[in-house]
């Protein structure tokens, strides 16, 4: 399988797939959502770790939000 074809040889790229990202987004929000709740209600985790647990629950709803703004602008663009 040689490395590269010339242009004349190369087959098209396919078009695009049309893709549900705020979906997996608002996924990914529920799942950090979901874990602040356990480590907030168990109280093992609270006291071990020093904050580690709520501070990457906290820092995974913090970039979850900001993917979901940039999702929402960038379709926005699109249309």
């Amino acid at each position: 399988m040689p490395l590269f074809l010339p242009p004349s040889k190369a087959k098209p790229s396919p078009p695009p797939l049309k893709t549900d990202d705020r979906r997996a987004v608002l996924v990914g929000l529920g799942v950090w959502a979901l874990l602040l709740v356990v480590a907030l209600v168990v109280p093992e985790v609270r006291t071990t770790g020093e904050g580690r647990w709520l501070g990457s629950c906290v820092a995974g709803l913090v970039l979850g939000l900001i993917a979901l703004a940039h999702v929402h602008r960038r379709e926005r663009r699109s249309r």
